[in-house]
């Protein structure tokens, strides 16, 4: 199998990440009392990273933690009879801090959705926002991202697959039709 079209290649992964660390500073003024929290399972080493160029760019260290949003899904009965339950760690405390959001594909806006509530349910943090490598569009709620890597319009039968160089072996974002992965 292989996917429809390969949308961004390694480099340009690599350039989105940076030119979004970039609009955060420049968003926030710096990059003090920010921290990054990346959403399971490919956000995690994407805010990792961002956090990385920040501190790179800034001279400070930018905390990172990672969120498991399963428990608080729309449709967690619909997903599977026995959910794979992931570790949320946020190591740091949230007042005061601007928080950046960050995941790999921005879809329905449901993935976001239950990360707010995730993430409020933490603590109340100054302010939070939301970084994705690629936004598909195709909204059933009224979230848009702060910071996008790529917008891509998509088709509703077609499926988009970010892999990172942590987990997958390679940086990529793939379009792939959903028939092919069936």
């Amino acid at each position: 199998m292989t996917p429809k079209a390969t949308i961004l290649t390694s480099d340009e992964v690599r350039r989105a990440l940076t030119r979004i660390a970039h609009e955060i500073i420049e968003r926030n003024k710096g990059a003090q009392q920010l921290a990054l929290i990346g959403v399971h399972t490919r956000g995690i080493p994407l805010a990792a990273r961002l956090a990385q160029k920040l501190s790179e760019l800034e001279g400070v260290d930018v905390p990172t933690g990672m969120l498991d949003i399963t428990l608080y899904r729309d449709d967690l009965s619909e997903v599977a009879q026995q959910p794979i339950i992931r570790e949320t760690q946020v190591p740091f405390d949230l007042r005061d801090r601007r928080v950046v959001l960050v995941d790999d594909v921005l879809y329905t806006g449901r993935t976001v959705r239950a990360a707010l509530d995730a993430l409020i349910d933490l603590g109340r943090p100054a302010g939070i926002q939301l970084a994705v490598l690629v936004d598909r569009g195709h909204r059933e709620l009224p979230i848009r991202a702060d910071y996008v890597g790529k917008n891509l319009p998509t088709a509703a039968n077609e499926v988009v697959k970010v892999k990172v160089q942590e987990t997958d072996g390679v940086d990529s974002v793939e379009l792939w039709d959903l028939e092919a992965l069936r």
